[in-house]
């Protein structure tokens, strides 16, 4: 399975987390978020990663170029976009991209209930992943919130889709017991503050997706 970490900031907790099981880092490169890391403080962490690490930048409705700029100063292997990227945006990225590195684009979803995965269909031929995170009115994510999993229990779209929002140690046998996604996606929920994990939460994370295995 694949387990993302969001929100790193950190050298030293990144080689932390990939050392407990992680195979997925994401770097927040939104300015107005409190985990925003600026693109050369990301490269710095990312050429100390294993080669097969993914390196995640996570964006909001940031310009192409801008994306292109950050893959490049970054060295990120994926780019998720959690902002209100249209189809033909996700389209527009794609042939922008430089096609050797095969980099990955992932479009994130902030599900308000059921009728919030009608909108997700359209992207599919666009994008390589999906994610799928909580609603919140202000905030983009790491919000500790929770979806209501009912809805997403027939969810299972024809690419690889990852479990966001308010997962957690406490939480996540449950919901894998109740959900299949391909992997999952935590930010707050192993945190002691925005952007500083908590390597105790990321140990016991590790500990319960053993069991559930």
């Amino acid at each position: 399975m694949r387990v993302k970490i969001c929100g790193i900031t950190q050298l030293n907790q990144a080689l932390a987390i990939v050392n407990a099981g992680a195979n997925s880092l994401g770097f927040i490169c939104v300015e107005r978020s409190p985990r925003y890391i600026a693109p050369p403080k990301i490269q710095k962490i990312a050429i100390a990663l294993p080669a097969e690490i993914d390196k995640v930048g996570v964006f909001a409705d940031a310009a192409i170029a801008e994306i292109l700029d950050t893959v490049e100063i970054a060295h990120l292997t994926s780019v998720q976009l959690h902002g209100a990227e249209s189809p033909e945006f996700c389209a527009l990225l794609r042939q922008a991209l430089p096609e050797s590195k095969k980099i990955e684009i992932i479009k994130a979803f902030r599900i308000k209930g059921a009728a919030s995965l009608t909108e997700i269909e359209p992207y599919i031929p666009q994008v390589d992943t999906l994610l799928l995170d909580a609603y919140h009115p202000q905030l983009l994510g790491g919000t500790g919130h929770t979806i209501d999993w009912q809805d997403l229990e027939k969810f299972a779209p024809s690419i690889p889709w990852l479990l966001a929002g308010g997962l957690n140690p406490d939480n996540i046998k449950d919901a894998l017991s109740r959900l299949k996604p391909d992997g999952i996606d935590l930010s707050s929920g192993v945190e002691l503050a925005p952007g500083n994990k908590d390597l105790t939460k990321i140990t016991q994370l590790f500990k319960q997706l053993a069991i559930v295995r």
